[in-house]
C-alpha cells in the first residue's frame, strides 16, 4: 500500500527490483528459488545477501527524504509511514 502511494508521488528507479509488481522481480524471485532448490538437491550450503547498490540510504539522511517528500506534496500520512519504517532501525550480522 505505501509503495502504491509512493508510486503516485515518485518516480521507480527502473533498477529497482523490490517492493514493486513487476516481470523483473517475478524473475529475480524464480531465479532465488531454482539457486535454494539446486542448493538443496546437491547438498551445499548457500548464502544470500541483498544489497542496496544505490546506497540510496547510505548517502541520503532520512530526514532529506522526508523533507523531498513533504516538497512533492506526498500526503502527511504516507510520509508518516516512512518516517515510521525508518526509526530506530538496526541491523545485525551474525
Amino acid at each position: 500500500i505505501t509503495t502504491a502511494r509512493l508510486t503516485r508521488a515518485c518516480a521507480i528507479n527502473p533498477w529497482q527490483q523490490g517492493f514493486i509488481r513487476s516481470s523483473v522481480c517475478a524473475e529475480s524471485l524464480k531465479l532465488l528459488q531454482l539457486v535454494v532448490k539446486n542448493a538443496e538437491q546437491e547438498q551445499k550450503g548457500l548464502g544470500v545477501v541483498f544489497v542496496d547498490i544505490a546506497k540510496a540510504f547510505d548517502t541520503v539522511g532520512h530526514q532529506h527524504i522526508l523533507a523531498g517528500l513533504v516538497q512533492i506534496g506526498v500526503d502527511p500520512h504516507v510520509i508518516h509511514l516512512v518516517n515510521e519504517m525508518h526509526r530506530n532501525i538496526s541491523t545485525y550480522i551474525s
